[in-house]
């Protein structure tokens, strides 16, 4: 691995080559902070995408390509006097050890679970108390994702259940409330899918209980289901048939080669 000097040597080089690039590139003179805004997004889930493919090579990639972003707004505040990337890399420095007593203070934290709750308390400090302890949560961050940030902020000032099997009891009330609303003559289509949140949300609260991060369970079934769908639809076509014209039990033989595959 490289020392610090030459990992210092070669941020000195993107610098450069940013400067470079918005005084010469048509293309990179042309963006502003909100035009780079959904191509942000866009490198984050694809660094996503890396992490849950395990994908090292691409993850350094990806990487890559946010830290060239970060630089970029950074560049761009420069030029009207905003900030500039040191102003960045110092306000973090300083967040960093603000909010880490246990090793730069006199605080003690015995665990993660301290830890967590001393951020959360100094981040309450910082906004003079006025901020909810939810208001860090993005509002366009994709709910399912929402839901694990905003149970585990809640989390960090003490709400929360003292055990999993309270969880997974509220899970099963939560589906009867869903199944009742379902049965009835004439349902209510509102009230459906408040239910079907309602079961979602409270899943997801299992989840974090036993340690499984929800979003990634369901990105790799999601994955599992594209391999084995692309197999049946391969497979079929090998031995001339069309799915529209299949019937499920036809398209259940493919499916269950994939599984076994």
């Amino acid at each position: 691995m490289k020392n610090r000097a030459q990992a210092l040597k070669e941020f000195d080089r993107l610098l450069t080559i940013m400067d470079e690039l918005r005084a010469q590139c048509p293309w990179d003179r042309k963006q502003t902070i909100e035009s780079l805004r959904y191509l942000t997004i866009e490198e984050t889930f694809e660094l996503s995408d890396a992490i849950v493919d395990q994908d090292m090579e691409e993850i350094k990639k990806e990487l890559g390509d946010i830290f060239l972003h970060i630089v970029f707004y950074s560049k761009i505040a420069s030029e009207t006097q905003t900030f500039d990337i040191s102003d960045v890399i110092n306000s973090l420095c300083e967040k960093l050890i603000r909010r880490h007593p246990h090793i730069y203070g006199d605080v003690t934290a015995e665990n993660e679970e301290e830890v967590k709750k001393n951020w959360e308390r100094i981040k309450q400090q910082e906004s003079g108390g006025k901020k909810s302890v939810l208001s860090g949560v993005p509002k366009s961050m994709p709910a399912l994702v929402k839901a694990i940030r905003v149970q585990e902020k809640a989390r960090s000032v003490g709400f929360d259940w003292d055990h999993k099997d309270q969880v997974w009891d509220k899970v099963q009330e939560e589906i009867g409330e869903f199944k009742a609303e379902g049965d009835v003559p004439s349902p209510n289509k509102e009230k459906m899918e408040a239910e079907f949140g309602d079961i979602m949300f409270s899943l997801i609260n299992y989840a974090r209980f036993v340690d499984i991060n929800p979003e990634d369970a369901l990105e790799k079934t999601n994955k599992k289901f594209i391999k084995r769908f692309t197999y049946l639809e391969e497979q079929s076509k090998k031995d001339g048939k069309e799915l529209s014209k299949m019937t499920l039990e036809e398209m259940d033989k493919y499916w269950n080669e994939a599984k076994k595959l």
